[in-house]
């Protein structure tokens, strides 16, 4: 890649989310083994796979831009912040593609200057592709064809919120919520919930536990480009390049 515009950057990127996210339904259909990491998060060999595939990609076609992904960190890969770098998830969400459910993801997302400006985000088990970035607009790759998405303008009748599946006791969502017409309550996992404010189909995203930056660079770009927010719970942008990659709580919104 010879000109590294904002267009020629999503296009990679998509491509490359999509590639990951079949040799994730290739690795699910013939079965798979689940590590645990230090962290006692789960890991899997489709994590690996998809990683390497994504890595190999970014790196052939960008060599200019670092490239931080998740399994390569937790591998003990250090990788200083940079004016421009990706962020890659190759799996978000390995707890429910281990539990056999359909909510998991393969996030790359770019940050420049601190901000997510565009990114791509594969749904495996949809086969969707979300993609975004600033003055690029949002967009869905499905069977059908691609479509642009919008957010959309909370109902009269109340909030379609989605919450964290691993954090559904938690009793600061119902702190949170309270005082707030919802009509409706649900709990997944993964990055899945981005995307569905970003087409359109749920209000609010409410997440009042612990992520990392590459959980969200992605997601974060397409919602903003589908004219959603992606936001602290003071109000205040949602950042990149913290020493730890950890984010603090932060809520999604289409237009409230």
């Amino acid at each position: 890649m010879t000109t590294h515009t904002d267009t020629d950057l999503l296009a990679l990127a998509t491509r490359l989310s999509e590639e990951a996210a079949e040799i994730i339904r290739v690795i699910r259909a013939r079965g798979f083994k689940t590590l645990t990491k230090t962290d006692s998060s789960p890991v899997t060999e489709a994590d690996h796979a998809a990683e390497a595939h994504i890595l190999r990609g970014l790196r052939a076609a960008t060599p200019d831009i670092p490239v931080i992904a998740e399994e390569e960190v937790a591998a003990g890969a250090r990788t200083a912040v940079a004016p421009a770098y990706w962020l890659v998830d190759p799996l978000d969400g390995t707890r429910e593609f281990a539990a056999g459910r359909d909510d998991f993801t393969v996030n790359i997302g770019l940050v420049r200057n601190g901000r997510a400006v565009l990114g791509a985000m594969a749904l495996p088990a949809y086969y969707q592709i979300y993609s975004g970035g600033v003055g690029l607009g949002a967009h869905r790759k499905d069977k059908t064809g691609v479509t642009p998405i919008r957010v959309r303008r909370a109902p009269a009748e109340g909030l379609s919120v989605l919450a964290s599946r691993h954090h559904a006791d938690d009793t600061r969502l119902a702190e949170y919520l309270n005082g707030r017409k919802i009509a409706t309550l649900g709990n997944i996992g993964s990055a899945v919930k981005f995307a569905r404010v970003a087409e359109g189909l749920v209000d609010l995203y409410p997440r009042l536990g612990p992520t990392m930056e590459w959980d969200t660079a992605a997601p974060q770009a397409i919602v903003e480009a589908a004219g959603g927010h992606v936001t602290l719970l003071d109000g205040s942008e949602l950042l990149y390049g913290k020493t730890d990659w950890k984010n603090p709580s932060f809520v999604c919104t289409g237009t409230l």
